[in-house]
């Protein structure tokens, strides 16, 4: 079974990074040092969400390959 040209939780990985630090630039733009704590909470979610990705690309290769397992057992 061939991957797919775009994969979906890649686009979504990169997306999230980049409003992630988007946003980190803006608050230390715009609140100076009063930004930091809201800067640790945006690189917190920023972690978790990569985190979750992760997980996802995990669970979706190990499906991947139990069909393939499945599918070259049966011929």
């Amino acid at each position: 079974m061939a991957k797919p040209a775009f994969d979906t939780l890649r686009a979504l990985a990169i997306a999230s990074q980049a409003i992630g630090f988007i946003t980190i630039i803006t608050l230390g733009t715009l609140m100076d040092d009063g930004a930091r704590y809201w800067q640790g909470v945006t690189l917190a979610v920023m972690v978790a969400f990569a985190l979750g990705i992760a997980v996802a690309r995990l669970y979706r290769r190990n499906k991947w390959r139990k069909r393939r397992d499945a599918a070259h057992r049966d011929d």
